[in-house]
């Protein structure tokens, strides 16, 4: 007896002894936070070996920036989730273990079993270098009790510029001194829906084949046309009333005009479809969504995956990058993949987890959630669809969105706004350019 209590002893601290324990660098905020939490314990009660500290670090820009920071100082995690624009410099800070590299090396997972168009943004000259997880697209929510009281068809949304022009004319209402009460449209006043409106129109934001054709870009494209027909709609609809424009990058806030009311429809995305339908329905309307409206119906582009992926960092021990490889393995499985989907809105990543939810009958009672799985399937697949990779992205939004401030404001044309744009971008990947070569 006394030699078996020795034995389990032994057993029991060669066992705490060989656990590994890996850090987890996130960006998902509000009730995300808990749902990540909640899935890593999932994942340690089938992994004992492996320990899982799950932390929240702000807003993707914030995680971003902290993880190069930790990578410097020596403290970086062994998995930073980084949003789809942080892909480049990712690539260029040579920080990072290729997932590519891993899954060759690894039997039991099968690149095929994911959506090619959410791969496709993360493969950088023929390699994966991250695992998508909460993968995204822009969808338009409108509200169709909204859309009953004033006349319009429900089952109808707007699909090009004019028909979304037309529609928020209906929707609009104002008081008895002329003043807009109800908007027709509202959004988070974000250059992503510029990206992803270019890409509708299957338009490059930069040169040399949206710099994914093994040469980087040197110039931005986007005041062409197509940058020029975003601008002058959205001018339009705030000239007239019809648009509600928030604070630079507000997610809140428009969110918060469309559930109160104050607005018919918002761009927004789906990774909030859950919360839209539900508060929605307590606050009495019905929620529909959409595909991103177009020029005119001729147009056929499509549309680039937002939200984030799953990166492994290196430095780190082989047992410890072995041990975040099978976390990130495991949060991509069907079965988390669906959780995820069912709780935020962000589409699955692979295919076998959207075929067993038709075969479910899943979305034939949550059609909602399939409208962004649907527009982003239908899309073509070229250069401008995958979406455009370069170094000084997050510097480039900002860009944009000072100038459509301007646009806005009343103190640029849209020429000369985006022409200012092209030319500040421009600038900003000469000094990228020059160290990274």
């Amino acid at each position: 007896m006394k030699k078996l209590l020795v034995l389990l002893v032994v057993v029991l601290s060669i066992s705490m002894f060989a656990q590994v324990t890996i850090e987890f660098w996130h960006a998902m905020s509000g009730w995300r936070i808990e749902l990540l939490q909640s899935m890593a314990e999932d994942f340690m009660k089938t992994h004992p070996d492996i320990k899982v500290n799950v932390q929240y670090t702000g807003s993707y820009r914030d995680t971003f920036n902290k993880a190069i920071a930790g990578v410097k100082a020596g403290t970086a995690p062994h998995i930073v989730q980084i949003y789809d624009i942080g892909t480049q410099a990712m690539i260029d800070g040579g920080v990072a273990v290729p997932i590519g590299d891993l899954i060759e090396e690894d039997p039991s997972i099968d690149q095929g079993a994911f959506l090619e168009q959410v791969t496709n943004y993360y493969t950088v000259d023929g390699k994966m270098y991250s695992m998508p997880f909460n993968s995204s697209t822009a969808i338009l929510f409108y509200n169709k009790t909204m859309f009953k009281e004033v006349g319009l068809d429900p089952n109808k949304p707007p699909r090009t510029y004019d028909e979304l022009i037309e529609y928020a004319r209906k929707l609009q209402k104002k008081d008895a001194n002329g003043n807009v009460i109800r908007y027709g449209l509202t959004w988070p006043t974000h250059s992503w829906f510029f990206e992803q409106m270019m890409a509708v129109q299957n338009a490059p934001l930069v040169n040399n084949g949206n710099g994914r054709v093994g040469i980087r870009p040197t110039e931005a494209v986007f005041n062409s046309q197509e940058g020029k027909n975003i601008f002058n709609l959205f001018k339009k609809m705030t000239d007239e009333g019809l648009l509600l424009n928030t604070k630079r990058e507000d997610w809140s806030g428009a969110r918060q005009i469309f559930i109160s009311q104050k607005a018919g429809m918002v761009l927004y995305s789906t990774s909030d479809v859950k919360f839209f339908v539900e508060t929605g329905k307590e606050n009495g309307f019905e929620v529909g969504t959409a595909f991103l409206p177009k020029p005119d119906l001729s147009v056929q582009g499509g549309t680039v995956i937002g939200g984030g992926s799953l990166w492994i960092l290196k430095g780190h021990p082989k047992e410890e990058i072995d041990a975040a490889w099978e976390f990130v393995k495991w949060m991509t499985e069907p079965a988390q993949q669906i959780r995820w989907h069912m709780e935020t809105g962000y589409f699955p990543v692979r295919k076998d987890a959207i075929e067993q939810l038709l075969a479910e009958g899943f979305y034939s009672e949550r059609p909602n959630y399939l409208t962004a799985i649907m527009e982003l399937l239908l899309s073509k697949q070229t250069v401008n669809t995958n979406g455009a990779v370069m170094g000084v992205f997050p510097e480039t939004r900002e860009i944009i969105e000072t100038e459509y401030e301007n646009v806005i404001n009343g103190k640029k044309t849209v020429d000369k706004a985006l022409d200012d744009a092209v030319k500040s971008v421009n600038d900003a990947l000469k000094r990228y350019n020059r160290v990274f070569k």
